[in-house]
């Protein structure tokens, strides 16, 4: 029986868009079926642009369609991300080009330092950069970025209340610290944490922006997995120290984003706590916690490695005053911010579409 355009439509018909909650066919996502004997070529689009979603759909074309016409019939399936106007349908920060997640296996890393200080890199460099605070249980955004004492505020559009997140160096912000008592312990359940990240993500008026950062907790959990349940991930940046500890985390964290279930690319790997030079000794490095372990590591891993960052007392100092050293002008303390910062433009910003 020859195959028909009906019967692959028909086929593809039940299945369902996971953001937009209709079939493919009914939202012209379908925009190519060449039949050839007994190949189908499928050309379909997706809301999420982020790599699991675009894998999860050619799965669900090739089942559908070898389900309806038959398990000898050749499927090859094209998925692209939904571009130029279409692109608004999406749902989830639609106006948001680029999402990343930073993240570490352990804590005690500096992860949410590299994060503070590629947010505000970034938007020296006059991107429009958002940041969100995921470590719901330890926040430490407000205090990095000297707006303890901010408050966000909410403008209503649409009918609806929107949190409007609080912005510092260029970077809009939001954070959980922000709306608890820094000296109270966060004791939450899983559900209600990620409902609380949920909230940050959907609830906020975030406007266009350029790159979207966001500092996950340390570890493997429950905030992880509902990230990339609920954003289109252009991928991750992991962050480790050099020590063999820390690496074994951090190979862990690598781990977590190439489950086939998750599926999201891993950026590249960036080593914090590098060496340390003390200022009477300006030529000596010092590798305290071993030296060039997370190149090594992602060298083995095949993931690009997008620098080192060493241990300087200024970077540390910054952090605490709320301005990130990467602000500090022509001084070791933000030189390699900077290189992290080109890093991630060469190689992540303008090496995936928009």
């Amino acid at each position: 029986m020859p195959i028909t355009q009906e019967a692959i439509l028909a086929a593809l018909s039940r299945i369902i868009e996971p953001d937009l909650k209709k079939d493919i066919v009914e939202l012209d996502l379908v925009r190519e079926v060449v039949v050839d004997e007994d190949t189908v070529h499928i050309t379909v689009e997706v809301s999420n642009p982020a790599m699991h979603s675009r894998k999860r759909m050619e799965e669900a074309v090739n089942f559908n369609l070898k389900q309806a016409l038959g398990k000898e019939v050749k499927v090859v399936v094209t998925v692209n991300p939904l571009s130029g106007e279409r692109a608004n349908v999406r749902k989830v920060l639609p106006q948001v080009k680029h999402i990343i997640a930073i993240a570490s296996g352990k804590g005690g890393v500096g992860k949410s330092t590299i994060t503070a200080n590629l947010a505000a890199g970034l938007a020296a460099r006059g991107l429009k950069v958002g940041l969100i605070d995921a470590d719901i249980y330890g926040p430490s955004m407000p205090l990095m970025f000297d707006v303890v004492h901010e408050k966000p505020t909410t403008v209503e559009k649409d009918g609806k209340h929107w949190i409007v997140p609080v912005e510092s160096y260029g970077v809009k912000l939001l954070s959980i610290g922000f709306f608890a008592d820094p000296s109270q312990a966060i004791a939450w359940r899983g559900p209600m944490a990620t409902k609380a990240l949920e909230q940050l993500i959907k609830d906020a008026d975030w406007g266009e922006l350029d790159v979207m950062l966001v500092d996950l907790p340390p570890g493997t959990g429950d905030i992880h997995l509902s990230l990339v349940q609920a954003v289109p991930l252009t991928g991750a940046i992991i962050v480790s120290t050099p020590q063999a500890v820390a690496l074994i985390d951090a190979r862990k964290g690598v781990g977590l984003f190439n489950l086939p279930s998750v599926n999201v690319p891993v950026l590249g790997i960036v080593e914090n706590m590098a060496w340390f030079t003390p200022a009477e000794l300006p030529n000596n490095r010092y590798h305290i916690f071993g030296k060039g372990g997370a190149q090594a590591l992602a060298e083995e891993l095949k993931v690009p490695f997008l620098g080192e960052v060493p241990l300087i007392q200024s970077v540390r100092e910054a952090g605490d005053v709320g301005r990130p050293a990467v602000l500090q002008g022509d001084t070791p303390a933000a030189a390699p911010f900077n290189d992290l910062c080109s890093a991630v433009m060469e190689r992540v910003l303008r090496a995936v579409p928009a």
